[in-house]
Formats: C-alpha cells, structure tokens, sequence
C-alpha cells in the first residue's frame, strides 16, 4: 500500500498534516466542561481575570476619543502593519524601560525590534513556528503552562524539564541539564529555554534577580552550535505587590543584546477581550518573524492598537493595573490565610507557594496523596463541589531527569487560581478542598490499616 493510502486508512477520508495529528485538545478543556455541568461547583482551576474589575467605562472612552475624530477613526479602521502601529511601538518601548527602571534597571528598548500580536499567545506561537524544527529540543521549567507546551509539542519539539524551586529555575540543574544532553550528543538540538519569569504559570514563583544572569551565562557557556535563546514569557509582570518590586526583565541581563525574547501582553494586567501583547526581538529575528505574521493576519486589529495606545497616553492602563494589582492581593491573602487556617481545623499538613503577584497557588500534597485527575482525590473534591487543576497537566509530555522536583511531582501537585473566582467564594472553596483532602487521607489510611489486618 502507498504511503499516502496508508494514511487514508489510518485516518480516514480527511488526511490531516502530521502536525494537526500531533495537536491534541488541550488539557483545560475537561476542567471547563466540569465546571460547567456541575452546578455550583466552585472553581479555582481556570487562569482568567476577575471579572467585576474589567474596564468598561475606561474602554468606552478609549473607544470614543478614538472614534469621535473622523480623520483618527479612519484610520484606526483602517488595516495597519504587520509589525504594528508605530505610536504605540514607541510608547511599548518607553513602557518597558519605565518597568526596568522600577526594578533598578536602565536598559533601552529599541521600538524597532517590537512586535504587536493579537494577545501574547499568537507571538509565542510565531516564535515556535519561526524557530523550531520537528525534533528540536526545547527546555522548559518543570512544572510549566501546559498551555504553551501544548503549542511546542504541535511545532514537533521534544521538551526537558529544568526544576525549579521558590525562587524560580535552579542554575546548577540547568548546567546538568545541557551536559546531558551533551552526553547524549543532542546539544546541538537544544533551541531556547521556554521560561515565565514572573508569577510563574502555574506555581506563582519569581525567577529572583541573583539567578537571572547565573541562568544566562549557562545557556551562553553552551551554546556551541549556535546561541541557545531565552523565551521570556512576562505575562503577570505587572500584576505585583507594588512594595514587593520584582527583577528587571532577561533583557537587562543580556549583555549580547541578542539572546533573550520578551513576551508581555495586556490581557492580565487590562482586560483580555482586547487580545493584544507585544514581543521585543533579538534584532536578526525581527524580520522572520514578520514574514511568519504576514501569512497569518498582516498586522493585528489596528483599532485595538489606536486604544491601547491612547489608554496608556493618557494614564488608563497604569490605573487599571494599580487596581488589579490590589484587587489579587486581597485575594492571594484570603486564599492564603484560607489554606492556613483550614490545615489546621483539618489537621492537614500541606505545603503550598506563597506568591507575591500573578494569579496562582501551587500546593504540594503528602507523596501518600494522588491528586491526578483519575484519582480519588480530583473525583472527590468535584463531589463536594470544587475544582483544581492537577499538576499532572504542568508535567504533561516534558522529559526530566528525575520525575521529583523541589515543587513536587506530576502525581502530588495541584495548581489553585484566584482571579476568576468570586471573593466571597474563595474562602468556601478552599475550606471544600481541605475537607476534600483530609477525607481521602483519612481513606487511605483506613484502607491500609484494612489491608495489613
């Protein structure tokens, strides 16, 4: 049989590329059918934004100071540049060396090696599809956004974990990462190092400022068949404690000026219905990657960019994200507070991440309890009327070298997001999964103690 009525077979009457074969539905999906087929279920699992705080008037005057002056509307109605609308390039680039600045740091952006996408995720999807190769290794952290790993697995990389710990990825594992893969002789395959830097997706920890250029140097010191690059996800940048600042970004630590990219958006810190974010490039990627956006939209929606760029003139979006940034304290702190309070009514020992911005709690459970999605606990917790997100999904499809990390394992994490849930929900809902967790523990005791008898 031929290689091609093979794949009909195989696949039936639609032959699908290799790479939509290798595309699988991502691992949310189950989680948001759960939580809404079961009425009053309370979730902490999915990572969206509080919706009482989205800017509505905030947009709306955006929209009509844009739109009220015929001669702008035109032409924010009009198509604009692949690369995007050059004001707001320029006031992109002021931005980020404000946020250095913040941090302690004095780096210049330059406007021309900035990229507008339409949200974050679609710049970091050009950046796989501009960079890899099936069978390129990407490294990644362990645990890491399932999500964006999703996206790699579809480009056809193979991905290595580097563990981390509460102060971000760990130096001295990455070094025994490379020389492995050295070992292996598979150096030379190894394309980037996949990392969110701030308020990591899903364990809410910050790569400290003391390991950033520790982290650079390794990847420099092997990169012997070309540079190995550094895909800084800034995603939830924005969205600390104003007295906690947090390290100036990869980029300040780049002396080359040419080895780090940075992905920052304004869905988590403004509101994400604008599906806008923003790349700044090592200067020889710039034009690739604007050849990869030309086949896809050239140029994101052009009216977005006019309101951005007029939100963040005028003082709107640094409002806004002063706002939100108080909003998620108060919410970190009850759930943190929650957790506190219920191991103890519980009797529950528990070890959980302690953020200072973002969105997320990692909790890291007994190695006695499974917190996996086919385990009794998840089954148990969607009975009494919670739901989390199983670490597992944060170990899915990425090699390591030992599967237990400083932050647990695939089989004992779990990840908890505040921004969606109501406030007043929040302390309920934690008080279900501690109840939930002390109930299987208590089984799995009692169905030992029966089985030794």
């Amino acid at each position: 049989m031929a290689p091609d009525q093979e794949h009909v077979r195989r696949q039936g009457p639609i032959r699908l590329s290799r790479k939509a074969l290798r595309t699988a539905e991502p691992a949310i999906s189950r989680l948001i059918e759960m939580a809404l087929r079961h009425e009053g279920l309370i979730s902490l699992a999915p990572g969206l934004v509080d919706e009482e705080t989205l800017p509505v008037a905030e947009t709306l005057a955006a929209c009509h100071e844009v739109l009220a002056d015929a001669h702008l509307g035109r032409r924010a109605l009009q198509y604009g540049t692949t690369q995007g609308l050059p004001e707001l390039r320029e006031l992109l680039a002021a931005h980020l060396e404000q946020l250095d600045r913040t941090s302690g740091a004095t780096q210049q952006y330059d406007p021309a090696r900035i990229v507008v996408g339409t949200g974050s995720q679609q710049l970091l999807y050009l950046i796989a599809q501009t960079l890899l190769d099936p069978d390129d290794i990407v490294l990644t952290t362990a645990p890491d956004y399932f999500v964006y790993v999703a996206t790699l697995e579809s480009a056809g990389a193979e991905l290595w974990g580097v563990p981390m710990d509460e102060h971000g990825v760990i130096p001295e594992a990455l070094d025994e990462l490379l020389r492995y893969l050295d070992r292996q002789g598979d150096l030379w395959r190894v394309k980037f190092l996949y990392c969110v830097s701030y308020y990591h997706n899903p364990t809410g920890v910050c790569t400290a400022a003391e390991r950033r250029a520790a982290i650079l140097e390794t990847l420099e010191r092997w990169s012997r068949y070309g540079p190995i690059l550094l895909l800084e996800d800034a995603a939830y940048r924005e969205l600390g404690e104003d007295d906690v600042p947090p390290a100036p970004s990869f980029v300040s630590y780049d002396d080359s000026n040419q080895r780090v990219i940075l992905c920052q958006t304004f869905s988590k810190p403004f509101a994400p219905g604008l599906k806008c974010g923003y790349a700044y490039l090592p200067e020889d990627l710039v034009e690739p990657i604007l050849r990869e956006k030309s086949n896809h939209d050239f140029g994101s929606a052009n009216l977005v960019q006019y309101l951005i760029a007029t939100l963040l003139r005028s003082g709107a979006y640094h409002r806004q994200a002063a706002l939100l940034r108080r909003q998620y304290s108060q919410k970190r702190r009850r759930l943190i507070g929650a957790l506190e309070r219920y191991c103890d009514e519980y009797q529950v020992t528990l070890r959980w991440t302690k953020p200072s911005g973002g969105l997320y709690v990692w909790l890291i459970a007994p190695p006695e309890l499974d917190t996996r999605s086919a385990a009794g606990l998840f089954h148990r917790c969607v009975a009494n009327g919670v739901l989390y997100v199983p670490g597992e999904y944060c170990f899915l499809g990425i090699r390591a070298l030992q599967p237990d990390t400083p932050l647990g394992s695939a089989r004992n994490t779990l990840r908890l997001a505040y921004g969606h849930c109501p406030t007043e929900q929040l302390e309920e809902g934690v008080r279900r999964l501690v109840a939930s967790i002390a109930e299987e523990l208590a089984h799995a005791s009692s169905q030992q103690a029966h089985g030794s008898s």
